[in-house]
């Protein structure tokens, strides 16, 4: 049991001392060892992983009876010449009304058909999952915009497209099944960027029970997968002739050869690898570990860089002999250095030529078109390669050329040669040529944050001699990534590339709802905590801190800490708080969350410290002198956190189970909005009995009277 924090600013509903509502620690000692607890198993039939990308989004699935054999979704109608589709572009198109009308390919080449005029009144989304990542102040109302500048919630957005995998993947799962499969016997699994703080983790998991893929009566239906922990659960069941090592390719022998030759020639072979594999659309997996890890010893490290559309994240793992079980060495990390830079680049490229007031114009007036020109662009950016000495033609849309004249009065060739641009051409044909120095420097900066920013993790002391780098993700493919990884750290591990790399990730998420428990220990990103008062002690607390109250004197505005940032958890610890209302009579409890990316946190009101979340509990009036206790237990080593309340007054005993995983969750994964929740919650006198705990509890339990208490969940992003 242990300390407490400091009492919690005043709510409107509270008395005017910001201190009435306050928690005092029952057991000053410190936090004892924290303990495991055992993992509920639960009879799924079938995992279900969406991988929901930036750029590309898809699903796959696995029968719990066969789990080896991982089915990818039926392939989509549409796609880009000379592009294999496994995926399907991450893009959503809404009637005027706001109806969802269709999801991937289908809804890019109905958005193109449409009336130019009449496209402005429909909503187009595409490359929307940046903005989760990108918003620092998140909740239910946060809105998207789409390429026609209309807005709508982006809670809205994200549940219309997974109730669009939810409706395909089932469909195609009965057709394969022949019993009949109640709805709670899938367990979904949806993935996310690692460095995505805890409100987008429950974001996503809102926006799952908003498309109906479970019930919040149900969270343990829905996992939250990480994504570079999904690759690293794929890639260590590889075998030998399922990845591409690059250090072998370059090097032979000890001599160098012909980077940019190796790697055209290799990927080239990889993909058409690829393609054969997939007129199966069942890829089985090893039972145990793959040949590749024989070559690894115990305490080998090694490096996952999952390089996607809009970030780039990193985790360091350890595979643990003979169990093949996963260890953390180091807190993922990542930016948004994704593949959409490079998009970023070209568009500030043709503000730089036509000026950004015609680029920004031209996207409000002609939104289909530019979405047009930016599909021209992404199909000629997958060819863009090191060896390449030819320029890459885009094809600008007829309307961008005409458009262009009557805004600036003059043609597209005229602005070309007055931007001074000389590694951009123009053809006669309606094209923009871009030479090989413009892809060089389109792709310049985000590679160099992406190699920067491995470079910097690899110097880390618990990453030192790491022995493989997996290079994964759909950014991966990158002939021009490949060759800047390789040439600045291929003398210091060997990198490797998975065959499937853009479906790496999506089979590791099915793996991982197969068996959760697979990654055993994880690095907390941040550190948490609750606020509390303490006894003052002079000459240890600062006298600023001094609350006099009720004949007493507490510090107030005290840190108790739960986790560290960057501590090993292991999956399912627990670490045990004892609190009690700082008055005998108080009605009103808040407890304050508090998280910062720092561990010499001393006070709530240090810099580094930020409030992430409240518990606001009304108690029913006390019946005697006896003291109250609230034992709070906040459970790690998991992808969400989870909370559980116990509060004893006399032989009143009430459980509440809290968390992430469900709608009334504590921690950084709230959000305001919707999420803001009132809980009413059936309790008795039978000791131990649990009448409510969530939204939507069921009664159970025998009561001699009918008591509530309503809790009220809030939370800041």
């Amino acid at each position: 049991m242990s300390k407490l924090q400091s009492p919690v600013p005043p709510s409107p509903s509270c008395s005017p001392s910001r201190n009435d509502c306050g928690i005092a620690p029952l057991t000053p000692s410190p936090s004892p060892g924290p303990a495991l607890r055992p993992r509920a198993a639960r009879p799924f039939s079938v995992v279900v992983a969406i991988d929901f990308g930036t750029t590309s989004s898809g699903y796959a699935f696995s029968f719990t009876q066969d789990p080896e054999a991982i089915h990818m979704m039926r392939r989509w109608e549409g796609g880009d010449p000379g592009v294999a589709n496994q995926k399907s572009p991450t893009c959503l198109l809404l009637t005027p009304d706001l109806r969802f009308h269709s999801f991937g390919f289908a809804a890019r080449d109905s958005y193109h058909d449409l009336d130019p005029e009449e496209a402005q009144n429909w909503l187009y989304f595409d490359k929307f999952k940046m903005k989760i990542h990108s918003t620092s102040d998140l909740t239910m109302e946060t809105e998207l915009e789409a390429v026609s500048g209309q807005k709508v919630r982006a809670i809205e957005v994200f549940a219309h497209a997974l109730r669009f995998f939810r409706q395909h993947a089932l469909k195609e799962i009965k057709d394969q099944s022949s019993s009949v499969l109640e709805g709670t016997a899938v367990r979904w699994v949806i993935t996310v960027p690692a460095v995505w703080r805890q409100p987008a983790k429950q974001f996503m998991r809102e926006a799952a029970y908003l498309a109906g893929l479970v019930s919040p009566e149900n969270p343990e239906q829905l996992l939250i997968a990480l994504e570079p922990e999904a690759a690293s659960i794929y890639c260590r069941k590889l075998r030998l002739h399922q990845v591409i090592d690059l250090s072998s390719r370059l090097i032979a022998n000890g001599i160098e050869g012909d980077a940019s030759h190796s790697f055209d020639s290799s990927f080239r072979q990889a993909r058409e690898q690829l393609r054969k594999a997939r007129h199966s659309r069942t890829f089985l997996v090893e039972s145990g570990t793959g040949e590749l890890w024989s070559e690894m010893q115990a305490g080998d490290r090694y490096i996952v860089a999952d390089c996607g559309g809009g970030t780039v994240d990193l985790t360091v793992h350890q595979i643990e002999q003979p169990q093949g079980t996963l260890k953390e060495l180091y807190k993922a990390s990542g930016g948004p250095y994704g593949a959409v830079g490079v998009d970023m680049a070209f568009e500030a490229m043709l503000c730089q030529i036509f000026g950004a007031d015609f680029i920004e114009s031209f996207k409000a007036k002609r939104p289909a078109a530019w979405v047009d020109l930016t599909i021209a662009f992404e199909a000629r950016k997958r060819t863009a390669s090191p060896g390449r000495a030819t320029a890459l033609n885009i094809t600008l849309p007829f309307s961008f050329i005409d458009f262009y004249k009557r805004h600036r009065g003059h043609s597209v060739e005229t602005a070309l040669r007055k931007s001074n641009m000389n590694i951009v051409k123009w053809s006669s044909q309606g094209m923009l040529r871009l030479t090989p120095e413009a892809m060089k420097e389109l792709f310049q900066p985000t590679i160099n944050n992406i190699v920067r920013h491995i470079e910097d993790m690899m110097k880390k002391p618990e990453v030192q001699g790491v022995r493989f780098l997996f290079l994964v993700g759909g950014f991966a493919e990158s002939p021009m990534l490949q060759q800047a990884v390789q040439a600045v750290l291929g003398r210091s591990c060997r990198i490797i590339i998975p065959q499937d790399v853009g479906l790496t990730i999506l089979k590791g998420a099915v793996l991982f709802g197969l068996d959760p428990t697979v990654v055993r220990v994880r690095r907390c990103p941040v550190t948490y905590g609750v606020g509390v008062l303490n006894r003052f002690v002079p000459g240890r607390h600062p006298r600023d801190k001094l609350l006099v109250k009720d004949g007493r004197e507490w510090c107030t505005d005290v840190l108790d800490r739960f986790v560290s940032v960057d501590q090993s958890v292991a999956l399912g610890e627990v670490v045990r708080r004892s609190y009690t209302p700082a008055r005998s009579g108080q009605r009103k409890i808040i407890i304050n969350i508090y998280c910062s990316t720092t561990d010499d946190v001393v006070y709530i009101t240090d810099p580094s410290v930020r409030k992430c979340g409240a518990i606001t509990l009304d108690l029913p009036e006390a019946s005697g002198p006896e003291r109250r206790e609230i034992r709070a237990t906040m459970q790690f080593g998991d992808t969400e956190i989870k909370l559980q309340l116990h509060i004893q007054q006399g032989d009143l005993r009430i459980l509440i189970l809290l968390g992430l995983h469900l709608e009334a969750g504590v921690g950084e994964g709230l959000l305001e909005g919707d999420a803001c929740h009132q809980l009413r919650v059936l309790i008795g006198k039978e000791s131990g009995r649990v009448s409510g705990a969530g939204t939507g509890g069921k009664r159970g339990g025998r009561h001699h009277r009918s008591v509530y208490m309503y809790i009220y969940i809030h939370a800041k992003a």
